[in-house]
């Protein structure tokens, strides 16, 4: 395939992109983060044109019939599938909601086996070359002994309070994502995938279900959700940003999106194993 002159190769893209790196990393070790926010911003560039560099441009029909562009979203590596997902629902949410919600509003799925070690890559990652990427799909933290919830998933970008869970969270971050999917499918005309999805909200949320068994009203769900998270809405806030307090004194950047595990070991009195895994 011919190239333009002066366009970079995918060998030059990837020398940029480990420079880049290594550049957000010391800018981050010397407390500069004006410089490593301007420095990702380029790392980003230079990953976006690496991906067209390397896979091309897709057909501008798309495939199949697909709205054009389909084809190129459905070439989205995982983590950038679900941080789509997240960014939609606006709250910490387990891997079997966001492939649901993937399915239903995006084109293409997300295959469950890849999300299993999604987080665990993510960390790595992060503690590998810390801030090299524009954003983690990290864990969501639990408000009591700041460790990650278990099979929640956040999005690094996110305010810490957002990427907390108290007592009061599980509701509050159901409406809210509840909220958040109707208005989006109150854009258009949902789909029977959309539709499917937004009952099983609509079905737990009084007042949301105003027409026959299985279809839902956008707006009449978004409304009975935000009706009732008016409820709860402050008591959780206030917790969470308790919580928040904390893990700003006491933990540190990794701990703060990815959790606390040795603070979770000691509340449940178990030691770390050798093998990385806890003793039963």
């Amino acid at each position: 395939m011919s190239r333009s002159p002066g366009v970079p190769t995918p060998d030059e893209l990837e020398r940029r992109i480990t420079e880049l790196r290594a550049a957000v990393r010391r800018a981050m070790a010397t407390g500069d983060r004006h410089e490593a926010r301007g420095l990702r911003a380029e790392l980003r560039k230079a990953e976006t044109a690496w991906d067209d560099a390397v896979l091309g441009d897709a057909p501008a029909g798309g495939r199949g019939g697909e709205e054009p562009g389909a084809g190129q979203r459905g070439l989205l590596p995982v983590r950038e599938q679900v941080h789509q997902a997240l960014t939609l629902l606006g709250a910490p949410s387990a891997p079997k909601l966001i492939g649901s919600v993937y399915a239903a509003f995006f084109p293409g799925e997300i295959p469950g086996s890849r999300l299993t070690s999604l987080r665990r890559d993510e960390e790595r990652s992060f503690r590998t070359a810390p801030y090299a990427r524009p954003y983690y799909l990290c864990a969501a933290l639990t408000a009591d002994l700041l460790a990650p919830a278990r099979g929640l998933l956040t999005v690094s970008t996110w305010p810490l309070e957002q990427r907390i869970v108290g007592p009061l969270s599980p509701r509050t971050d159901f409406l809210t994502c509840a909220a958040r999917l109707a208005e989006q499918a109150g854009r258009g005309r949902p789909s029977p995938d959309v539709q499917r999805l937004l009952w099983r909200f609509a079905s737990n949320i009084p007042g949301a279900v105003t027409g026959t068994v299985g279809t839902v009203d956008p707006a009449a769900l978004a409304e009975a959700a935000r009706a009732e998270l008016d409820v709860h809405r402050e008591p959780d806030r206030r917790r969470r940003a308790s919580a928040a307090g904390r893990a700003r004194a006491q933990l540190d950047d990794a701990e703060m999106l990815f959790g606390s595990r040795l603070r979770a070991l000691r509340h449940s009195g178990r030691r770390p194993a050798s093998n990385g895994e806890t003793d039963g």
